[in-house]
């Protein structure tokens, strides 16, 4: 499997990463391993994984699987903290001394003396930046962790955290985990050009659309009974209500007829067109089963074409608000989806 730097000055990692958030809830440790040992054999070399997933269960299964295969030295190993681990009001945030416990107890349940990259969950407003940053940068100097990423962050909380390590010399933010997919392409606004130009690399999750990008569901069809929004019908109204749009069904109907005519799983076109956007360093697959990671690392085995590529970033827009950007477009003439594409051939 092809590996790429993260960004400008990250970790090398493999163009799919494996995601962990099903370990220990949709999969159980027996299949939690087969998952591993399927991703290593195939030459992944990047697990992401969280402490809240499961509430560590996910990181015990990947640190026994660790343990068991003797690969820690061949991986590049993730987690992130910031989420609740309990029910104490204590146990989560961005502070110094939670995070420090959290380092701790992921490295334990991991059976590990570092983490390659530890990530900032999501933006805490109830902790300084500078704080959250010095705090990451002393785990850094300590050797407990070798690189430093955020997930879940707007441009500006981005930003904010670049400036707080660049003003101080602390260790940069190499990274940004954030949803992304052709149905979701909102990040490309600002989050996109900010990690241009800072030289900070992409890992998406999601980039099956939560299933959507699969082709499971079909207008006006109820959901299949084994899908996810089927197994438990309340669960996935939320998603059903934000993503039964027009714009939605372009979109898969594009998906579906690249898919047909070449000969591939829609799941694929979408994980291999998140493979040509800038700065995508690994995209995150997450899966069940093997069978679904057997489907997931066929994406690597073709390419879309430039033609492919036209049609879904044609179809998959996203809309310009009316302000600020639809009104700089309009009044100041300035064409932002053009200084994008402009942006996007200079990252590449």
């Amino acid at each position: 499997m092809q590996l790429r730097r993260l960004g400008s000055s990250g970790p090398e990692v493999s163009v799919l990463g494996l995601g962990t958030m099903t370990f220990g809830n949709e999969a159980n440790e027996v299949t939690s391993h087969a998952i591993l040992d399927r991703y290593f054999d195939a030459g992944g070399r990047f697990i992401d994984t969280a402490d809240v997933y499961t509430r560590g269960v996910s990181e015990e299964y990947i640190g026994r699987w660790l343990a068991d295969r003797g690969a820690r030295d061949e991986m590049v190993l993730a987690t992130k903290a910031r989420f609740a681990m309990s029910d104490d009001p204590a146990d989560r945030g961005a502070g110094r001394d939670y995070l420090q416990r959290a380092l701790e107890a992921s490295l334990r349940r991991l059976g590990v003396d570092h983490v390659d990259l530890y990530q900032i969950h999501a933006w805490d407003p109830l902790t300084p930046v500078d704080e959250t940053m010095e705090a990451l940068n002393g785990f850094v100097a300590a050797g407990k962790v070798r690189f430093v990423g955020v997930s879940n962050h707007l441009a500006w909380q981005l930003e904010r955290a670049a400036q707080v390590c660049e003003r101080n010399g602390w260790a940069p933010v190499v990274s940004l985990q954030p949803q992304y997919n052709l149905l979701a392409r909102d990040i490309e606004l600002e989050l996109v050009p900010l990690c241009i130009d800072r030289g900070i690399g992409l890992l998406p999750w999601s980039p099956l659309g939560g299933g959507w990008l699969t082709g499971k569901y079909r207008q006006d069809t109820d959901p299949a009974p084994l899908s996810r929004l089927g197994e438990d019908p309340t669960r996935g109204l939320e998603a059903l209500s934000v993503r039964d749009t027009d714009r939605t069904w372009a979109i898969l109907d594009v998906v579906r007829q690249i898919a047909e005519r070449r000969g591939v799983t829609m799941g694929g076109v979408a994980i291999n067109w998140l493979l040509r956007r800038p700065m995508v360093g690994s995209v995150l697959i997450g899966c069940r089963t093997t069978a679904q990671l057997e489907e997931n690392l066929a994406a690597l085995e073709w390419d879309l074409t430039d033609d492919e590529l036209v049609d879904l970033n044609t179809v998959s827009a996203p809309g310009i608000p009316a302000y600020p950007q639809g009104f700089l477009e309009n009044e100041a003439g300035m064409d932002i989806w053009e200084r994008l594409r402009t942006r996007i051939h200079k990252a590449y």
